[in-house]
């Protein structure tokens, strides 16, 4: 049977007994376990989802135990090993996070990150998320295509296996429609996580240690690593040349999408970090709101040591990260649909790999260059 067809049979009634749903538990930090059962109705979801997500796993893991449809199930969580291989310039291919996800890394920075992976009867490796709500869908669809195509390339593969399981009903969805339409790919909608819990309760958390299984189709990512090997930083910076050789040459950014023979590994690119002439093309006649106060060119060369301007792609959106002066991060901005700028997020210390590639950045870009970018990308601005 396909290996998707037997996913799906296998999946089809979905009734958990209590053994495995406490074994999931284990997964869990100690601090989700309590919440877990919280009355706090948002952090007991967060604590919801990474249990139904190591349901899901469990649950693949047994059915696997007595069919031929699935070879290898590749750790993740308590399966984990501990402590993981910390992020560091030049690291390419998989590796496990401290927690126990499976991320695919690339000059060190996580650049995919799959809730599940697995190896068919058929030899094909192929890859599983898990939903818990119907938000950000289109988000996911985007996630979806990229790590398609990134493990299309890294594993030879012309198509990849993908299954969602969801514990809401997201099948009318026009979204989740498109998604499954496309080739290999199955969704798995099971009951809610309110019902699919009820055999538990707050003692069950209690005594779980966070024990690793032995099983014969579990595997380390180091067994499962890309059967092409793959320098991220060279065909970054290859894209990143690419891409600015064009921005100064004063193309339309509606032919930056053009396809070429680079493999799709990079979605975003780090252009690179401005001259004092480059932050004043940026910012002229702009202002960004932090906090509600407003930051001119001026007050952002004081308050920010450093400027970063990147793209994000296939959409070629663009993305600024200031350097703060008194803190170790970079705010990232974004621009507003309705105009102006807003501060997205922070990047930390914590997201090791990214970070010292950000800290690596020297001056590269001028005048000329970022006034092209600001008139390009940054017109609603």
């Amino acid at each position: 049977m396909n290996t998707l067809r037997w996913i799906k049979e296998s999946f089809r009634s979905c009734n958990p007994n209590k053994a495995i749903s406490v074994r999931a538990i284990r997964h869990l930090k100690k601090i989700e376990k309590k919440q877990l059962f919280s009355e706090d109705i948002s952090t007991m979801r967060a604590a919801e989802g990474r249990w139904f997500e190591s349901l899901m796993y469990e649950m693949l893991l047994e059915f696997s135990r007595r069919s031929n449809n699935i070879t290898y199930i590749v750790r993740k969580g308590a399966d984990a090993p501990f402590p993981s291989i910390p992020a560091k310039f030049g690291q390419n291919g998989l590796y496990f996070s401290n927690r126990g996800d499976i991320n695919v890394r690339g000059n060190g920075q996580d650049i995919a990150e799959v809730d599940m992976l697995f190896v068919g009867g058929d030899g094909k490796v192929g890859f599983a998320e898990v939903v818990t709500s119907g938000t950000e869908l289109k988000e996911l669809r985007e996630e979806v295509h990229y790590k398609k195509k990134l493990f299309g390339y890294l594993y030879g593969q012309i198509t990849v296996p993908f299954v969602l399981f969801s514990s809401v009903d997201i099948s009318r969805s026009s979204v989740v429609k498109k998604l499954m339409h496309e080739t290999e790919s199955v969704l798995i909608v099971t009951k809610s996580c309110e019902t699919l819990k009820h055999l538990l309760n707050s003692n069950s958390t209690r005594g779980i240690p966070r024990k690793p299984l032995k099983n014969a189709k579990l595997i380390d990512v180091s067994a499962l690593q890309p059967r092409r090997p793959f320098d991220y930083k060279l065909i970054h910076d290859y894209r990143r040349d690419r891409v600015l050789a064009e921005i100064t040459a004063g193309r339309p950014k509606e032919e930056f999408s053009e396809k070429d023979e680079l493999p799709p590994l990079a979605k975003k690119l780090l252009l690179g970090a401005l001259y004092e002439s480059g932050s004043k093309e940026i910012w002229k006649g702009k202002k960004l709101l932090i906090k509600g106060t407003p930051y001119d060119q001026e007050k952002i060369s004081k308050e920010f040591s450093k400027i970063i301007i990147a793209l994000d792609i296939p959409e070629f959106e663009p993305v600024i990260y200031l350097r703060s002066r008194n803190k170790k991060e970079y705010l990232k901005v974004v621009v507003r649909k309705s105009g102006g700028f807003r501060v997205e997020s922070k990047r930390t210390p914590q997201m090791t790999g990214f970070f010292l590639w950000l800290e690596s950045l020297k001056p590269t870009l001028g005048g000329e260059v970022c006034r092209e970018y600001a008139d390009l990308f940054l017109t609603r601005a």
